[in-house]
This record gives structure tokens, C-alpha cells and sequence, in this order.
């Protein structure tokens, strides 16, 4: 899993449908998700950290968490299944731990309301994700080349300590 923290709201330039935009800690690859305007709000609301005069249902949910002692512990980004995102709710009540199905949208706008960490599974990141710094990535595929290129046939070998074939 890749850990990713929530860096803005962004407009797609096409259908000005709202995107909710993560990145890794790295800044190498950004994780563009599609969100519904209500759910842009709640995240905007919980970036610049806006307490409104009566809780909204995200704020809601936080004070339910906080009246029975349940911690969020993180938020994972599972899958990405036909266009739509999946996530769970990792949580902690004393010993006991559950998992709860969520919206990504939702788990984030809850997740920045208590500092919780999103994390995406590898593959989510794989499939789903942009490059930010191309010129880091293209500098790591030439570093890899290059290894490649100067590997020996020796470098494979045992030590010749280790006559028997057997691992120690």
C-alpha cells in the first residue's frame, strides 16, 4: 500500500465535474477521483479546516466516533472496479476492529476531519494513477538500464565459502 494525502479539488476541464486529487509522499504519482459536488464541498470544508455552525454529515459521523471512543485508524482505497473506486473504513473500538465500506469521497472527507492516513492499494496506484514528475521517472528507467546493463554473470554466484549448495 502506498500512503497518499489529499492535496486539492481540481476541475475536469471537460465536464467540470469535480476531482479529488492525492499524491504519494514523493510527489511522483498523482490519484485523480471523481467526486459529486456535495462531496467537494466536505473535503474543501475539512482542508481549510471550517467548522460549520451545526455538524453536516461528515462532521456527524466524527462526533458519533468521538461519543463511543471508535478511532479511524486509516482509510484504504481497495479497488478499481469499472470506473468507480472503492474504500473501507479501517476502524478501532478498544480491541475489537472493523471494516466498513465506504465511498472514497466520503472516507476521505472523514479522513482529514481526523487526521487519519489514506493509503491505496499498489495496484489502484498502478492502474489508475498519473506521473507527476516525469523527469524523476525517466532519470529512475535510465538508473535501471544501466544496472541492467552492467550486470555480470559472477554477481549470481554463491560465495565460495558455500561448497554444499545448501542455504544457511
Amino acid at each position: 500500500m502506498i500512503e497518499m494525502r489529499v492535496v486539492g479539488i481540481a476541475l475536469d476541464a471537460v465536464t467540470r465535474s469535480p476531482i479529488v486529487l492525492l499524491k504519494d509522499s514523493l510527489e511522483r504519482r498523482a490519484l485523480p477521483i471523481f467526486i459529486g459536488q456535495d462531496q467537494a464541498k466536505a473535503i474543501i470544508s475539512a482542508l481549510e479546516q471550517h467548522k460549520p455552525p451545526r455538524p453536516l454529515t461528515h462532521d456527524l459521523l466524527v462526533n458519533f466516533f468521538d461519543s463511543w471512543e471508535i478511532n479511524l485508524e486509516k482509510v484504504i482505497i481497495h479497488s478499481l472496479q469499472e470506473n468507480t473506486f472503492y474504500a473501507i473504513l479501517c476502524l478501532r473500538q478498544g480491541e475489537e476492529k472493523k471494516e466498513i465500506d465506504a465511498r472514497p469521497s466520503d472516507a476521505i472527507a472523514i479522513a482529514l476531519r481526523t487526521n487519519s492516513p489514506i493509503w491505496v492499494m499498489e495496484e489502484v496506484v498502478a492502474d489508475a494513477s498519473i506521473p507527476v514528475d516525469r523527469d524523476a521517472d525517466e532519470e529512475e528507467r535510465r538508473a535501471f538500464r544501466d544496472f541492467v546493463a552492467n550486470i555480470r554473470p559472477d554477481d549470481f554466484t554463491h560465495q565460495q565459502g558455500n561448497r554444499t549448495g545448501k542455504e544457511e
